[in-house]
């Protein structure tokens, strides 16, 4: 009845979310390294129980396919997942989430006798997070997912919607926006999209003191959402109003304060760099003062404050220019 996708680029953590599925359930885990004969490896060396799995199916191959997607990114590796399963309802699990006991018999629970007109049912996202002190700028981000609307983290959907629909867009590269598209075209579709009881654990990873930064590469599948979905996406999906204005202001008078002291230094050049440096300790601090406020979080924040906006600007660009050709 469930077929399980895991779409993976060898991170150690599909060990963990593997094994807490049990053997229940058909999972087929495609492998989206580009290159993927390689073994999986981390920072400190091989990761023998996620190379095993990629390699040959591992200990419990009877149940796990492995499937290679070549590098094309999450949205092409869980079509080919999907589209090779068999079953009416096909479970996404991201490779970094840890299922909670019971998992299995909880999601079909949740798919049991829903209505033909339900096309998905999305699980219940718990972030462990840290006690005892206030939570990093990063920690935040990855808290925010409790909260999110129909992600892949724990997503199941309905074979013949998934058929209709076309699956997932594969022009969104990455592991955002993809998800929010696809919920977006079955409510086109007519169908609607559900809240189960099963539960996952979405750990939160150290993806290094960058993060943030790199984080701005999603601003380029803002523009295909636009372009897609038209300018009211954005609340259609429950988002947040985006910082995209501000940072490009921010930018403009960036640039602005350099020419303007490379060519004429002087009162009108004070004055564009003090309205970039008053914008920039605004962004700063409103990232900084729910934090910890520890000097290393300090640092990280008015260092990644000072870069965000005019990558973000850039990436915005690319994607427009992207979606225009």
């Amino acid at each position: 009845m469930i077929t399980v996708v895991i779409p993976t680029i060898g991170r150690p953590s599909l060990g963990a979310t593997l094994a807490a599925l049990g053997p229940s359930l058909d999972v087929i885990v495609v492998d989206d390294r580009p290159g993927a004969a390689a073994p999986a490896r981390t920072s400190g060396g091989p990761a023998p129980e996620v190379a095993e799995v990629l390699r040959d199916g591992g200990p419990a191959s009877g149940r796990i396919r492995v499937l290679r997607s070549g590098g094309r990114g999450p949205a092409a590796a869980r079509n080919a997942g999907w589209r090779a399963a068999r079953t009416p309802w096909i479970a996404f699990l991201d490779d970094d989430v840890v299922p909670r006991p019971g998992w299995a018999e909880a999601l079909r629970a949740d798919l049991a006798g829903l209505p033909g007109e339900v096309a998905g049912s999305q699980g219940r996202i718990e972030v462990p997070l840290p006690s005892g002190r206030r939570l990093t700028d990063a920690e935040r981000n990855t808290a925010g997912l409790a909260e999110a609307g129909w992600i892949t983290a724990d997503m199941a959907y309905r074979r013949t919607a998934l058929e209709r629909t076309g699956g997932f867009d594969e022009r969104f590269p990455r592991a955002y926006r993809e998800d929010a598209d696809l919920a977006l075209r079955m409510f086109a579709a007519g169908y609607r999209l559900v809240r189960g009881e099963r539960v996952t654990l979405h750990p939160i990873r150290d993806d290094g003191p960058w993060a943030s930064v790199r984080l701005q590469r999603g601003n380029a599948d803002d523009a295909l959402m636009r372009r897609v979905h038209g300018p009211g996406w954005r609340s259609a999906v429950g988002g947040a109003p985006g910082r995209l204005r501000r940072h490009a202001l921010t930018a403009g008078l960036g640039v602005l304060a350099a020419v303007m002291w490379t060519a004429r230094p002087g009162r009108a050049a004070a004055v564009a760099t003090a309205a970039w440096a008053a914008l920039t300790a605004e962004f700063a601090w409103a990232r900084i003062a729910p934090g910890p406020r520890t000097r290393e979080e300090i640092g990280r924040m008015v260092i990644t404050s000072v870069v965000i906006p005019p990558v973000a600007c850039a990436r915005r660009l690319g994607g427009e220019l992207r979606v225009r050709r």
